[in-house]
């Protein structure tokens, strides 16, 4: 037996007539409950943010939502079209930020976990120190994302339809889709056995949510079916009921027609005669009634519904990532 798997018990099994070593008695009641160790394991997840300048995800998701805000923003809540593209975006968004955060968090430090874990470190404590952690920098990136949006004039409505107000609605949309991925990540981060490997992975998951969100590409049969087991696709739905799509216009109906206004003195004059009797607003309206989508339906329930799986999915790989790294000791790699 080693060193590093010995408890007090066996020193004193093997050596009756002589006492444990002062130092090993002391580690081991330094990691004996579970409870003490998260706030040690903690502790260092902060200071890394501090000093090993792992701030920086934080001008880089807002960076990134400015980019976003700058280009889609402006109809977003305003027309069916806006909102869904800025919705799917803002999804993407918080799934890049999500995956960019944890990705390299554990196996970057592997080894230290397995010789920690034989000296008396609890899997469950180190994880849920790193579950805290990644919750704060989903909380802060969340709320960036908001005031970003905000600053570069993506005019939010002042009434929320869970709280009483908008933003806070959406921001426990964007907190939900980022913590997600940022646990699916971790999970990942658990089982490959370097940061190539895992940068390696990530691109996939990556393009996996995106194209299986079901909003960037119309799917059907078994490939409709992944859609019920990605991120993306419950963080869309909920961004696109929150911004009660299927109540707005639709413009793609007229654009496509002004496109042709060159084309024919026919259509040129029935867009002249439909503007000058103030007709387009109904054309607008009655064009998005034909294209109300019935899984973007504004209501509790579907709202609801959206964020309990976003949170099924972090609590899932949460678990997940615990079960993995017990076994780190029979890690031979």
């Amino acid at each position: 037996m080693s060193t590093d798997n010995m408890n007090a018990a066996d020193i004193n099994k093997k050596e009756p007539g002589k006492k444990p070593d002062k130092r090993f008695s002391l580690m081991m009641g330094r990691h004996r409950g579970r409870l003490a160790q998260i706030p040690i394991y903690l502790g260092k997840d902060f200071r890394m943010f501090i000093f090993q300048t792992d701030w920086k995800v934080l001008p880089m998701s807002a960076l990134i939502a400015g980019m976003i805000g700058f280009v889609v923003g402006e109809n977003m809540f305003v027309t069916m079209e806006g909102t869904f593209q800025c919705s799917l975006a803002l999804t993407c968004i918080c799934i890049w930020n999500g995956f960019f955060n944890s990705i390299q968090s554990v196996c970057r430090e592997r080894p230290i976990i397995k010789r920690e874990h034989r000296s008396g470190m609890h899997i469950s404590s180190y994880i849920i120190a790193h579950l805290i952690y990644q919750m704060f920098l989903c909380v802060m990136q969340a709320m960036l994302t908001v005031l970003v949006f905000n600053l570069v004039g993506v005019k939010f409505p002042e009434a929320g339809f869970i709280t009483q107000w908008f933003r806070v609605d959406i921001w426990i949309t964007l907190f939900l889709i980022t913590y997600a991925a940022d646990i699916t990540s971790l999970f990942i981060s658990c089982i490959v056995r370097n940061t190539t490997t895992a940068m390696t992975v990530m691109p996939f998951m990556l393009i996996f949510q995106l194209v299986f969100s079901g909003g960037a590409f119309t799917l059907s049969g078994p490939a409709a079916i992944l859609t019920k087991i990605t991120i993306s696709n419950y963080g869309l739905v909920a961004l696109c009921a929150q911004g009660n799509y299927n109540s707005l216009k639709s413009v793609t109906l007229w654009n496509t027609i002004f496109k042709l206004r060159d084309s024919s003195e026919e259509i040129k004059q029935a867009l002249y005669i439909v503007e000058k009797e103030g007709q387009l607003e109904n054309i607008l309206v009655e064009s998005g009634k034909s294209m109300q989508v019935a899984e973007y339906a504004t209501t509790h329930a579907n709202i609801y519904s959206c964020w309990i799986h976003l949170a099924v999915f972090a609590v899932l790989f949460a678990i997940l990532s615990i079960v993995v790294l017990e076994f780190i000791d029979n890690d031979r790699r």
